[in-house]
């Protein structure tokens, strides 16, 4: 089971269709991940401030691909693969 559900569904199915990728940090990065960007622009909602929809210029960011422009979600693949690696490994019973 994963902790997918329907709201999760519809914006993946936005970055698919949209072929963008969906990034996120380990927590505590944020200062590591600031010295990557080397430029920035608002593309939409400028509006909504830091909450606007940015297009970034960026250069050794330490960042992992949650979503990419497939639709592949990390948080649904992930768990996939360790519970394969999980069950193979032998448990013994004393």
């Amino acid at each position: 089971m994963t902790s997918i559900d329907n709201d999760d569904l519809i914006q993946i199915a936005s970055i698919k269709r949209r072929r963008a990728v969906y990034l996120i940090a380990v927590g505590g990065a944020a200062y590591l991940v600031s010295t990557a960007i080397r430029a920035a622009r608002v593309v939409a909602v400028e509006d909504l401030g830091m909450e606007a929809i940015y297009e970034f210029e960026v250069e050794d960011m330490p960042v992992t691909v949650a979503v990419d422009s497939r639709g592949e979600s990390v948080h649904t693949s992930g768990p996939m693969a360790w519970r394969k690696h999980i069950s193979e490994i032998p448990v013994a019973v004393a």
